[in-house]
C-alpha cells in the first residue's frame, strides 16, 4: 500500500471513480451522472477522459444501458475501497470543522488576558447568541509571551495574544492593538517632581521593578532603550523580578522602585494619585499587540478566525 511519494499521472480523480462506480450499479449512464449530480453528456464527457488517463476501455455503451467492461469491473472494485477512505477522510474533516467552530484553545499574554481578551470574548459570545447559535466553548491560558509563543507553535492553543517588540519567528501575526509603555513611581518618589521627565540614559541606568524574562513588557521596553540610546551602553539589573503586572504595581505603589507597565495595568492607579507617570525623553514606548498563529496567512477556520476578526476591529488606539 502507498504511505507516502508522489503519485501517478495517470491515477483517476474521486469524481471520475464515483461515477465510475455509479455506472456498475445502476447500468445506465444517464441515471449514474444523475445521482452524481451531473448531466449524461457530462458524465459521458468525463469517462472518456477517464478511460483515456488509465489508457484501456471502461464501459460499454448501448442502447439498451452502459455496463462496465471487465477492466473497468476491476478498476471499480479498487475504486470502492478508495472512496470508503474518502468518505471517512470527509466525515473526519467534517468533525475537525465542528470542533474548530466550537471549542476554541487560547493563550494571552498577561495583560491582553487582563484587559482585551475578555471583552472580545463576551462580545464574541453576545454575537453567536443573538445569530441563534453556541458561543464556543473556550480554554484560556494565561502567561508571558514568549510562552504564549511556544504554545502555538506546539500545536497546543489555536490562537495566541503575544506584546513583544515583534512578532514571534515562526508564526502568522497580527496587529490587535495599540498600546504604551508608562513609566511609574510612587508619588514621593523624586522623578515624581519633575515636571520635564528623566532622559533615556537616566531610565537605562536606574533598576526597575520588572516582570520575568520572556515578558513582552520587559522585551518592549529593553527594545526601546536600546534604539534610543548608543551602541553598547548598558541597562541596570531589575531591582525586583516579578511575575505579574498586579505585583509589579504594587510594588511600585510601595515604593520599592520605579516600573514600567502598559497603560492598561496602571491607568486606575493613575486616576486615583496611587501612582504617577514620568515622562521619559527621547524614547518611543509605543507597542503593538498581536494575534498569533500556525500556517500561512490565513488565521484558522472556525471561532478563532471570528475571534480575530473582532479582535483586530476592536482594538484601541496608542
Amino acid at each position: 500500500m502507498r504511505r507516502s511519494g508522489v503519485l501517478g499521472d495517470r491515477v483517476p480523480d474521486l469524481r471520475a471513480l464515483q461515477l465510475l462506480v455509479a455506472v456498475r450499479d445502476l447500468g445506465s449512464l444517464g441515471a449514474a451522472g444523475a445521482a452524481c449530480g451531473t448531466t449524461q453528456q457530462a458524465a459521458s464527457a468525463r469517462l472518456r477522459s477517464t478511460e483515456a488517463l488509465v489508457g484501456v476501455p471502461l464501459v460499454l455503451r448501448g442502447a439498451r444501458g452502459s455496463r462496465l467492461t471487465p477492466a473497468g469491473e476491476l478498476v471499480a472494485r479498487w475504486a470502492d475501497a478508495v472512496l470508503d477512505a474518502a468518505a471517512h477522510l470527509d466525515a473526519a474533516a467534517t468533525a475537525l470543522r465542528q470542533d474548530a467552530a466550537t471549542h476554541l484553545r487560547l493563550a494571552a499574554s498577561l495583560t491582553a488576558a487582563e484587559h482585551l481578551v475578555p471583552r472580545w470574548l463576551a462580545e464574541a459570545a453576545r454575537r453567536e447568541r443573538d445569530a441563534g447559535r453556541a458561543p464556543a466553548q473556550v480554554a484560556l491560558r494565561t502567561t508571558n509571551s514568549e510562552e504564549v509563543a511556544a504554545l502555538v507553535r506546539a500545536g497546543e492553543v489555536d490562537l495566541g495574544f503575544v506584546e513583544g517588540p515583534e512578532a514571534p519567528e515562526g508564526l502568522a501575526a497580527r496587529a490587535v492593538a495599540a498600546d504604551r509603555l508608562v513609566v511609574v513611581v510612587a508619588p514621593e518618589h523624586p522623578w515624581a517632581r519633575r515636571r520635564s521627565g528623566i532622559a533615556a540614559a537616566e531610565l537605562a541606568a536606574t533598576p526597575l521593578v520588572s516582570r520575568e524574562s520572556g515578558s513582552g513588557t520587559r522585551s518592549a521596553l529593553r527594545r526601546a532603550l536600546a534604539a534610543a540610546l548608543p551602541a553598547g551602553h548598558d541597562v541596570a539589573e531589575p531591582a525586583l523580578v516579578l511575575a505579574s503586572a498586579a505585583a509589579v504595581r504594587a510594588s511600585v505603589v510601595a515604593g520599592v522602585a520605579p516600573g514600567a507597565l502598559s497603560s492598561l495595568d496602571v491607568a486606575d492607579e493613575l486616576a486615583l494619585g496611587r501612582l504617577v507617570a514620568v515622562p521619559v525623553r527621547g524614547v518611543d514606548l509605543r507597542r503593538t499587540l498581536r494575534a498569533v498563529w500556525r500556517g500561512g496567512a490565513t488565521p484558522p477556520a472556525g471561532a478563532a478566525r471570528d475571534l480575530l476578526a473582532l479582535a483586530s476591529a476592536d482594538g484601541p488606539a496608542a
